[in-house]
């Protein structure tokens, strides 16, 4: 028993150093080319009413609006609606070309549902509040109603 303890201390330290490393290099992975075309992926995660996992792209941020974070009020109806709206099915991210990635390295776009405009319905249904933050290639304040 007394050999046993040392030898799962010495594998549970190597697995977890393995961890951080590879946590570490997955923010060094190739980002898909984005040259103004628009990338289709099934969404197969959401984080919350603005961003969502899209396979081949990565963590997609929804460009020009922004819902109540974890905590805060219309948090759940938010990402409820992106759920029900997109999990589990393919949409379309229109890229900003104007600025492709944001400080988090999260894909900048707008998100299309069944060729409907995500972003603006989130607006539409008061889901969300308009945040522009330039540069960017689209204008929320025309989807407002």
């Amino acid at each position: 028993m007394k050999k046993i303890i040392p030898i799962l201390i010495i594998v549970g330290l190597f697995l977890c150093s393995s961890m951080v490393y590879a946590s570490n290099n997955m923010k060094d992975m190739p980002r898909p080319e984005l040259d103004g075309s628009n990338v289709t992926g099934e969404c197969y995660k959401v984080i919350d009413g603005d961003t969502i996992y899209v396979s081949g792209l990565g963590k997609v941020r929804f460009v020009g609006v922004n819902t109540p974070e974890r905590g805060e009020e219309g948090y759940y109806e938010a990402k409820n609606y992106v759920k029900e709206r997109c999990l589990g099915k393919m949409v379309t991210i229109d890229v900003d070309n104007a600025k492709h990635f944001d400080k988090y390295n999260r894909t900048l776009g707008v998100v299309y549902v069944d060729d409907s405009n995500l972003n603006q319905e989130l607006l539409e249904k008061n889901l969300a509040e308009i945040m522009y933050i330039p540069p960017s290639e689209f204008n929320p304040y025309s989807w407002a109603v």
